[in-house]
């Protein structure tokens, strides 16, 4: 349900060993995940160039940002805060929602709301690849498929995909020029109307 933010590989985000719900209503915030992108965009910031950059008050990004801060998702500049004036960093993350048994209904309500609020952007993201293709050297790329797969091939893939997403990626700290962010989704459901009846085949979605 909740997709994996791989950013750090083995470690957790933050504090998310701690408060499974307070860590999903951290993330559930639209404006928290504006700062957030724009901290991984641009590494520092302060609560009044965010609030510029993203046209909001100094003091609504200051309480967000401590918020962010509580949770283990950025962390103040020491160096370059004095007096009243704070910069903040992004610290790497990884989130994983655990298995929907072992959470309470609190923290289960949580994480729905928080990929709930992630949907509409990712719809966006997906009309955007089909403005944006250029063909297949441009910088837009997506693919539509299915395969009969084991749970225990469907969990080998899943890791080798984040496997390859290290192999391939960078964080804004160590990409090499000409890197650009780019947006990446996995999801992998059983999908029972993909059979057709007559044939009893798979029918494979081309890109």
């Amino acid at each position: 349900m909740l997709a994996v933010v791989p950013v750090t590989p083995p470690e957790p985000a933050g504090r998310a060993n701690g408060d499974q719900s307070a860590i999903f209503r951290t993330l559930s915030n639209p404006l928290r995940r504006r700062i957030l992108s724009h901290l991984q965009q641009h590494g520092e910031a302060n609560s009044t160039s965010l609030a510029q950059a993203l046209g909001e008050s100094t003091g609504t990004t200051s309480y967000h940002l401590r918020q962010l801060a509580e949770q283990g998702f950025v962390a103040e500049v020491p160096e370059k805060s004095g007096g009243r004036e704070r910069w903040w960093r992004p610290l790497p993350f990884h989130i994983q929602a655990p298995d929907p048994a072992k959470m309470t209904s609190a923290e289960w309500s949580a994480a729905i709301a928080h990929t709930r609020a992630k949907a509409e952007h990712d719809i966006d993201l997906y009309f955007r690849v089909l403005t944006q293709y250029e063909g297949p050297e441009g910088w837009a790329q997506s693919s539509r498929g299915g395969f009969y797969m084991t749970r225990q091939e469907l969990h080998a893939f899943f890791q080798e995909y984040l496997a390859l997403l290290w192999k391939y990626g960078h964080t804004a700290h160590d990409a090499p020029d000409g890197a650009r962010p780019v947006a990446l989704r996995f999801f992998a459901v059983p999908d029972d109307t993909a059979v057709d009846e007559h044939s009893g085949e798979l029918r494979l979605q081309e890109p």
